[in-house]
Order: C-alpha cells, then structure tokens, then sequence
C-alpha cells in the first residue's frame, strides 16, 4: 500500500476542508441546534472540538512533540479554551486553529515520527500519517455541520478517494486477532481503485485487489465519497451496491480490537 498523495497536497486538502468547514459555520443562522450525525452536540459544540483538537493542546502538540509512547500532557491548567460567540471571532479562533497545526506539521515534515493511537495498524506514526487522516476529521465534520442545515455536500473527490485508502490502512487494518469467522472483503470505488481486506487470526489486512482475484466473501461498490461517509456512519450500507455476505463487515463496522 502506498500514499496517494504528497505531503504539500495533504496540507493543502486539511486547509480546504478547514476553509469548508468555516463557511458551513459561517453561513448558520443557530449554532446552538443539535448535529443530527452527532447527536451529543449543538454546531458550537462541534466547532469547539474541531478547533481546540487542533490546537497545541492536541494535534499541534502532537506532532510538535515527536516520537513518544503516549500523548503529550495536556498543559493548560483552566482546560480547553472556550470558542468566541462572536461569529467574526469565531471564524478568527477556527482559521487560527487549523494554522497552529498547519505550522507544527509544515515544521516536522511528513517522516517525523509522533505518537498516534494506530499502533497495531498498517499506517506509520508519523506527522504525515496523522496529517492523512485530520484530512478526513475534517472533512466528515464539514459534512456534519453542512448536514445541520439541510445543504450536505458530497465529500470532494481527491478527499475522499484519499479517504478511502487512509480509513483502511488506519482504522480498519489491525494486528489483533479477528474474533469471528475467517473472511475476505472486496471494496471497488467507482473512481477506480478496489481494495482486499482479509480478516483472519492475524488481524485485518489491507491491500490493493489483484485484477485477477476470485471473488471475496463479501464485494461492496460505490463512489468514494460514499464510502467514506458508510465508513464513519454517516450513511448506511443499504446505500451502497454489495453482493455476498454481508455480516464480516458489519461485525467489523461494530468490532473494537482494543476493547
């Protein structure tokens, strides 16, 4: 499995999505209505956690810190800080966010190893491993909030065919024994790439699907975009075209290897 982009192109997405991001908080007239995919939070909320997870606090301090066991010590003795309520400010708080992380990345380059939470998986720890995947962070969250006001957007199409091979090879890639019955998964994205993953003893694993592969135990098809939302659980997997059995990718969908 290799990276399908480089370093400055994944800045520049994490940076677009922001700007998305932004605009879709921007453009609400009521911050304070629930997020239907994250039911927990009002848009202020979410725009709370996106901008202070970005901070030196967190993804910033992270990558600024470099190799380590576990997280860098959250500093700041009063907590996380508290989004401005004013919408300029807002917008101020969120475009400076996203740039404290940007500089600690632009900084450490993308072979810089940090602490991440996907040890066991097939993804490096490193600043641009975690720099991939704030790509997707992000982008699922401007989702969530273009969603709050009825003008969901698809996931644009370099972000989500990146997103497809990063949520595999860190989410769902994994060195902990599958519990359940052996089986192989297909994936195809209508843009063009498709995907093996192989559930056994060993864990999962993800490669790229050889042309000439018999057909898994499972086959799910779609446009990347809907992949990734299937992925997070933005949308459901009646919307996308599978044949086969489908029951290793829900027990995989619901399956925590770190529990």
């Amino acid at each position: 499995m290799q990276n399908i982009l480089e370093f400055p192109e994944v800045l520049r997405l994490i940076e677009d999505r922001s700007a998305a991001f932004r605009a879709a908080i921007a453009s609400a007239p009521d911050l304070d209505v629930q997020v239907p995919t994250c039911p927990d939070w009002t848009l202020r909320e979410l725009a709370q956690h996106l901008g202070d997870g970005r901070r030196r606090r967190r993804q910033a301090a992270i990558v600024a810190a470099g190799p380590g066991a576990e997280p860098p010590a959250r500093t700041d003795p009063k907590g996380a800080p508290t989004a401005p309520r004013d919408d300029e400010a807002l917008d101020a708080w969120l475009a400076e966010s996203t740039e404290l992380m940007l500089d600690a990345m632009r900084e450490a380059g993308p072979d810089r190893g940090c602490w991440t939470w996907w040890g066991r998986s097939q993804a490096p720890e490193t600043s641009g491993a975690v720099a991939r995947h704030q790509i997707q962070e992000i982008a699922v969250h401007t989702y969530d909030a273009q969603l709050t006001q009825g003008a969901a957007q698809p996931l644009p199409t370099d972000v989500a065919v990146e997103g497809v091979d990063e949520f595999l090879t860190t989410v769902s890639a994994t060195t902990v024994p599958w519990p359940f019955k052996p089986a192989t998964i297909d994936l195809h994205m209508t843009e063009g790439r498709s995907w093996r993953l192989t559930l056994n003893a060993d864990g999962v694993r993800c490669d790229d699907l050889a042309a000439d592969a018999e057909p898994g135990d499972m086959t799910m098809r779609g446009a990347a975009s809907e992949l990734v939302l299937y992925f997070y659980e933005r949308v459901s997997l009646d919307g996308l075209e599978t044949t086969g059995d489908t029951e290793p990718m829900e027990q995989l969908a619901d399956w925590d290897p770190n529990a």
